[in-house]
């Protein structure tokens, strides 16, 4: 043994022995008599917790009339504000009850192998229990605390922590079940033995084991063999989807605070991962007018939010600003995974929003690359646009939508995802899970294998260079480990230039085959010529296929045997109370390489005229395809090289077009209307290491980067990705210059401005 690790391992022991030792006062689980003085102060100058407060009152009163474990938590705040005893009458009542029942077990659950003694329910009763076994403790004689605190040792606490936590008795492991179930679990079984410790010392134990455990969840790795997933991304957030991500870690930081609560002088390792869950939701939020909408992916629904883990962590001194912006945005009677303030929990924790922001001070793009999703947005303003980009896991909580997009625009997902239902469902694991619920691009009528669903992704999708220059911006998705079945390259490339989002698919097959493209419409979508239009009250967006081939431009499809031809298709809703359409956009024939370019045009009203909308010419060269678009004064020029796909191992990419060469897999340079091309004002650089013109340099780099430029007479901004080591030359002068959003002195010589950093 390490002698050196003897001395640490000893004063843990002798810590937590000496705090087993002490007992908790009572009521300091969660309703603590200074948090609830606390809301009855910001009660009587706010109206809204007033209202919130008169529906808590109401139900409460309905319970009385109830034998209902599950929203115990109501009985007990309206206690701790009237002092009435009829509310702690009642949770005696049905603590009584509870301790003398048998088993709060699930059939279904016993029924598995090994036998699974508790579950979700039981673990929300447990809680329910604890909340209402604190605030009624000091209205109890002694025999009724300890018969209470023995029945339901027996019937939750030891079922819950001896299925997922302790030896010789535990079942789950966090490699096999260490998503929401476990806090879920660990949590109820956690407060109420906390609750219960002073009766039951060997409760008390066990709750200091759960809470120690915690940092273990939040830090958990993932797991290679069963490809599971690490829990959070080193960017702050959760792979479960937001509804799932909300639940489980709500669940595991209000074991955290119970016991700070209940144990004031406790010194608990520290957890980063809560410090950034403000970050987490609000990026992957989109704010609008109603109800505050967040990304869809997964087993989520639009609705869902954040609020409650967010709340719980502010608590405990995460008190980030964008906490009390996202609190403002979420709608009054919006409740999912959330604390409202017509909630117990959001009456006595929400915290004062008056002086949060009007919008968040964070950065309009945002990335979470282990578990691959992607945010863009040209404003934090409500019903702006906003992008949302999938690749990752497919797994559990995860569906098969590597490289799939939702779109959101003036206030509404113009391009949706199909959404979400119940497991028990069929359409569950037969349509939402499935790669047709999804915006992307299926081979031979194939999308990710089915197989994915339990037993995840060998080898996971990615997203990567991510850059947000303003008016520009870009993220690439590389979903070809999941799809590595039908495909060897699936990569969709995402530029956002102005008002067009260019979706560019790079696909190649192990064997030639057949390729169609999934949309969903989040409105009425209507195909006019060339486009589907997508209206949904003030927001319209177009969908306009341009390469391989474009749609064919009547319903006579016979009159173009090369173009794409559509089918629609009918899925459940979210409620399976009636279908809606979806479209997919097959290429003719059978190919085993294409190159996918689909525009998708946002427009400012659905009645803005056609010749007020960009005009986007279909080019082609040698080894490149490309467009020229006509946008407000403005010409951009991009550029698709055909040989940096990566197909020719160890040969160089480079193509001459429109007299620029480049090796870069993208190139797209914006200049005045009837300007000189050359005279360039931005340029983006997809995955190259030069642009010239002549002798002239406009970009070099030894490495192939990602790299959005703009520039004038006197300044340079610049972002890029794609190596942690960065030596890049740009052609310029400029008094000032932005790199990454950082001020830096710039070094010029012979007209090209030098950039050198490292990562740190």
């Amino acid at each position: 043994m390490n002698m050196k690790l003897i001395l640490p391992i000893c004063l843990a022991c002798a810590s937590f022995l000496t705090l087993s030792a002490n007992e908790i006062k009572h009521p300091s689980l969660l309703f603590t008599p200074d948090r609830v003085e606390n809301a009855k102060k910001m009660m009587a100058n706010d109206p809204a917790r007033q209202k919130g407060w008169k529906e808590i009152q109401k139900k409460a009163d309905d319970l009385l009339k109830k034998n209902d474990y599950h929203d115990i938590e109501y009985l007990a705040l309206s206690y701790m504000m009237t002092g009435d005893k009829k509310y702690s009458d009642k949770i005696i009542d049905l603590l009584k009850k509870a301790s003398k029942t048998k088993s709060w077990s699930n059939g279904e659950m016993m029924a598995r192998k090994p036998s699974w003694r508790s579950e979700l329910n039981m673990g929300w009763r447990a809680q329910q229990c604890a909340i209402g076994y604190d605030v009624v403790y000091n209205l109890m004689t002694p025999a009724e605390r300890k018969e209470i605190a023995d029945g339901l040792y027996n019937l939750a606490v030891e079922p819950l922590l001896g299925d997922w936590l302790v030896e010789p008795t535990r079942i789950h492991s966090l490699n096999s079940m260490g998503h929401n179930w476990w806090t879920a679990c660990i949590n109820g079984g956690a407060m109420l033995a906390m609750t219960i410790g002073n009766e039951r010392p060997d409760a008390e134990a066990l709750a200091q084991k759960a809470v120690e455990a915690l940092p273990e969840w939040f830090d958990f790795a993932g797991d290679v063999i069963q490809h599971k997933p690490k829990t959070f991304d080193r960017d702050g957030g959760m792979y479960e989807s937001i509804n799932y991500a909300s639940f489980g870690t709500t669940q595991a930081l209000m074991m955290r605070l119970a016991w700070l609560n209940s144990h004031p002088d406790a010194n608990l390792e520290d957890i980063p991962q809560m410090y950034q869950l403000p970050a987490f939701f609000s990026n992957a939020s989109y704010p609008r007018t109603g109800e505050l909408y967040s990304i869809s992916f997964g087993d989520s629904h639009k609705n869902v939010t954040g609020e409650s883990s967010m709340i719980l962590a502010y608590a405990m001194g995460a008190e980030a600003p964008e906490t009390l912006w996202y609190i403002n945005q979420v709608d009054s009677q919006q409740f999912r995974e959330g604390y409202p303030v017509r909630f117990p929990m959001g009456f006595v924790y929400s915290p004062d929003t008056s002086k949060a922001p009007e919008v968040p001070d964070l950065p309009t793009s945002h990335i979470w690359k282990d578990f691959g999703w992607a945010t863009m947005r040209d404003s934090w303003e409500k019903d702006a646009t906003m992008l949302a980009v999938k690749s990752g896991m497919t797994w559990n909580h995860s569906h098969a939508d590597a490289n799939s997009i939702v779109l959101f625009h003036k206030g509404v997902d113009i391009i949706k995802d199909a959404g979400n239902c119940s497991y028990g469902k069929p359409e569950y694991r037969n349509y939402f899970f499935q790669s047709d619920a999804h915006n992307v691009v299926k081979f031979n009528g194939e999308g990710q294998p089915r197989y994915q669903q339990y037993h995840g992704t060998m080898l996971p999708g990615s997203l990567s260079g991510l850059l947000d220059g303003g008016n520009i911006k870009y993220v690439l998705a590389d979903g070809t480990g999941p799809m590595s079945r039908w495909l060897d390259r699936n990569f969709r490339h995402y530029l956002w230039i102005d008002d067009v989002i260019y979706v560019i698919d790079d696909l190649h097959s192990h064997e030639p085959g057949t390729f169609e493209w999934i949309w969903h419409p989040g409105g009425k979508a209507e195909k006019r010529g060339y486009d589907l239009e997508i209206t949904n009250g003030n927001s319209a967006a177009i969908i306009r296929p341009i390469f391989p081939r474009p749609l064919a431009y009547s319903n006579f499809v016979h009159d173009y045997p090369e173009d794409l031809y559509w089918e629609t298709h009918e899925g459940p809703t979210e409620r399976l109370d009636t279908t809606e359409t979806y479209w997919s956009f097959h290429l003719p024939g059978v190919k085993d390489n294409v190159k996918g370019v689909t525009a998708i045009i946002l427009k400012d009203d659905p009645k803005q005229k056609k010749e007020d909308l960009p005009v986007i010419e279909r080019r082609e060269g040698s080894n490149w395809i490309g467009l020229r678009i006509h946008d407000n004064g403005k010409v951009t020029d991009l550029y698709i090289n055909q040989l940096a796909d990566g197909r020719l191992m160890h040969l160089n990419s480079w193509i001459d077009a429109d007299g620029w060469t480049t090796d870069a897999y993208m190139l797209a340079v914006s200049y005045p209307e009837g300007g000189d091309p050359k005279n360039i004002s931005e340029m983006f650089v997809g995955h190259g290491s030069s642009v010239r013109s002549g002798n002239d340099v406009y970009f070099s780099s030894l490495s192939k980067l990602n790299a959005i430029a703009h520039s004038d007479k006197d300044s340079l901004k610049i972002e890029v990705t794609g190596q942690p080591r960065v030596n890049l030359s740009v052609k310029g002068n400029p008094k000032t210059l932005v790199v990454n959003g950082k001020d830096t002195t710039p070094r010029v010589e012979n007209g090209m401005v030098n950039i050198k950093y490292r990562e740190q």
